[in-house]
């Protein structure tokens, strides 16, 4: 199974935070296509929330087209390349907009920091 961890000190809400763990797992190449996840029961128990929880972040990431429902076959990881590849391009831009304007790494980074919801 793939790393996942909940921060309750995190704002971010905690199906949120699940759904991010997943949609990282499946960007980074942990969960592949075609992977089966853990039953959301499983998830949960690891990760010390509500069943409900996870059934949430699952559903988002279901409408996502990221993950498929099956009956009897569970929840499988539907596209990983394509997210990746998505994260991957935006941040190029991002260091090629950012060396364009006269920002150095350390300033990028700091403002990164200051933007992101969740830090991890």
């Amino acid at each position: 199974m793939f790393r996942m961890k909940i921060d309750r000190a995190d704002p971010a809400l905690l199906h949120d935070q699940v759904a991010g763990d997943i949609r990282r797992a499946i960007a980074d190449g942990e969960a592949k296509p075609g992977e089966k996840l853990p039953p959301a029961r499983d998830l949960a128990a690891v990760l010390g929330v509500n069943t409900n929880t996870v059934l949430r972040a699952l559903r988002i990431l279901r409408e996502e087209g990221l993950l498929e429902f099956r009956r009897g076959r569970g929840t499988t990881v539907t596209s990983g390349a394509r997210q990746k590849s998505i994260v991957l391009t935006k941040a190029q831009e991002l260091v090629r907009v950012a060396c364009q304007q006269g920002y150095r790494r350390e300033e990028l980074l700091r403002i990164i920091e200051n933007v992101s919801p969740r830090h991890g």
